[in-house]
């Protein structure tokens, strides 16, 4: 099971768009693929140490606990990274 994570705020445009990109790749990713990610959401200002983590850098996305983008998402880069993540499906 793959794991992206996205961290934002309330009122975030740039997070809005972050979780409209991730749908949108998801829903175009095979199903046996997509069958296996689980997107979770985390705000920071409902947690103060992702607060401390990442004020200044939201949205960001992590990909099983790795960074992969912050402020802005690119579709092909997280494309790329779920079909990497899970190469046998």
């Amino acid at each position: 099971m793959t794991t992206i994570t996205l961290i934002g705020k309330p009122e975030c445009h740039l997070c809005d768009v972050a979780r409209e990109v991730t749908a949108q790749v998801l829903a175009e990713l095979p199903d046996a693929v997509a069958e296996q990610i689980e997107v979770r959401e985390a705000s920071i200002s409902e947690d103060p140490a992702l607060f401390e983590l990442w004020w200044e850098k939201i949205p960001v996305v992590l990909i099983d606990d790795q960074l992969h983008a912050h402020w802005r998402l690119n579709p092909e880069r997280l494309r790329s990274a779920l079909l990497e993540a899970n190469p046998n499906r």
